[in-house]
């Protein structure tokens, strides 16, 4: 009996491996439990089956130990069939034995005599699962049909079985069997003679505890391999056996944050400023902003994202890192398109002043009243002034180039007047230029007395002959 509790203990710790309702996936089982022998009813009376099964439910000739007493292993082998190995020890109390007359092989009578015969059986059955048939998970009548070998005290026959069984399932793996076993005994004569008793046929009942196993189950979370998405990862069962280790309702293989919790729409993913884009595509996760951006904001407008902006809360273009172009003169020119960017002027002229006609004027009318000393290219002194007038002129327009040119009048000859003309034109440039004018704006030119612009017949002619024009250079 100690062995057979062990079998139990051992049987126990087996059923925890493996939790699946379907056989296929749990092929084995290991039934442990108690029996009863009814040998005094079933052999009694010969062949009158009324007498033989009459009274199937009365308990007083069953004999039972107060014990663990069976122990059956099955294995499934498909199609809802299996086949098991059940081995039972009892204690026979009762057994119906023939009355023989004398010179006669068989009893004319049976008698119910008291007995303590060790009983011992070892059945190999086929059991077919109606339960398994139906589609029931947790109702299941079975048919079984076999046979073995009985062994009761010195005596011993092989027989022929069949009966009923069903099985109650309480969980996957978990379940009562109880069954009623008809033995048909090949030796079954009733016979004692001198206490040499034959193995009568008899019924064997069991009830006992089931458990089912043997599915693989890897990472133990109650879902075999073989439907597990995740096998090597402890999971739920609504995900196929695949963790949610954020909770999010999304299966951490489906999910693209499997530690963050995130809706369905954005695969799993958080949205911590709700900008609708998740935080793993969003450059600033915790300001909302555009798609464009990555999820930054443009707080300028001036499409370029306020992290990459170094004037955020002003526009200004991309090739000045986002912030508008210094305009110093403040003529609507910025400084780096800006020729002229600390005077005023218009985008046509490039952000200069424009020089007008009243300029050249100015200037013309200042040149007409530089004065040199007789036949030299030196300035008389008050003339110097008229010269700083010029030069201040000239720097109101700092891109403008201006020609400069010397005219006489026709007293002496070409020879005399045109290199005095041009000497006369180079120091008025090279006055203007120690004055800050510079020299790539100004050039000198000599024409001597050839362009007069009044007559040199008189005096009055002559000396507006004699002069100094500015010409402006386009």
């Amino acid at each position: 009996m100690k062995h057979l509790n062990k079998l139990f203990a051992a049987a126990v710790m087996l059923a925890g491996v493996s939790a699946n309702a379907q056989t296929a996936d749990q092929p084995w089982a290991v039934s442990v439990g108690v029996n009863a022998i009814d040998g005094a009813r079933v052999s009694a009376m010969g062949g009158d089956v009324s007498q033989r099964f009459g009274q199937y439910f009365q308990t007083d000739n069953w004999s039972i130990l107060p014990s663990v007493s069976t122990l059956s292993v099955n294995r499934y082998l498909g199609g809802n069939l299996s086949f098991g190995v059940t081995g039972s020890v009892n204690k026979v109390k009762k057994v119906a034995m023939g009355v023989f007359v004398p010179g006669t092989e068989d009893p004319v009578d049976y008698t119910l005599q008291s007995t303590d015969l060790m009983y011992y059986g070892v059945d190999g059955m086929f059991k077919y699962s109606i339960g398994g048939l139906i589609g029931s998970k947790w109702f299941d009548p079975v048919v079984n049909l076999g046979g073995g070998y009985t062994f009761l005290g010195k005596a011993s026959s092989g027989h022929v079985a069949g009966g009923l069984g069903l099985n109650i399932w309480f969980s996957d793996n978990i379940g009562l069997s109880i069954s009623s076993t008809y033995k048909k005994q090949f030796e079954d004569d009733g016979v004692d003679r001198a206490n040499d008793i034959s193995v009568p046929s008899h019924l064997q009942h069991m009830a006992g505890i089931t458990f089912r196993f043997g599915g693989k189950d890897t990472d133990g979370d109650g879902i075999l391999d073989k439907y597990d998405e995740c096998p090597e990862v402890f999971g739920l069962k609504e995900f196929n056996g695949c963790p949610d280790s954020d909770g999010d309702g999304i299966p951490d293989h489906l999910d693209n944050c499997p530690f963050e919790p995130g809706p369905a729409e954005f695969n799993g993913c958080p949205d911590t400023d709700g900008d609708g884009i998740p935080d793993i595509n969003d450059e600033c996760p915790e300001v909302p902003g555009l798609a464009q951006f990555n999820g930054c904001p443009d707080t300028d407008g001036d499409g370029i994202p306020d992290h990459k902006d170094e004037c955020p809360e002003v526009p200004g273009p991309k090739e000045n890192n986002g912030c508008p172009w210094p305009d110093r003169d403040g003529d609507g020119v910025p400084d780096h398109l800006d020729e002229c960017p600390d005077v005023p002027g218009p985008a046509s002229n490039k952000g200069c002043p424009e020089v007008k006609e009243e300029h050249i004027k100015q200037l013309n009318d200042y040149g007409k009243t530089i004065l040199f000393n007789t036949n030299k290219s030196t300035f008389q002194e008050k003339s110097f002034a008229v010269l700083d007038n010029m030069a201040n002129v000239m720097k109101q327009f700092p891109t403008a180039k201006f020609a400069i040119e010397g005219h006489t009048d026709s007293s002496g000859s070409d020879k005399i007047n045109d290199p005095l003309s041009l000497d006369r034109a180079n120091a008025v440039r090279d006055y203007l230029i120690s004055k800050g004018i510079k020299a790539d704006r100004l050039t000198a030119e000599g024409f001597g007395s050839k362009r007069p612009i009044d007559t040199n017949k008189t005096a009055a002619g002559k000396a507006n002959n004699r002069r100094t024009e500015v010409r402006l250079i386009k």
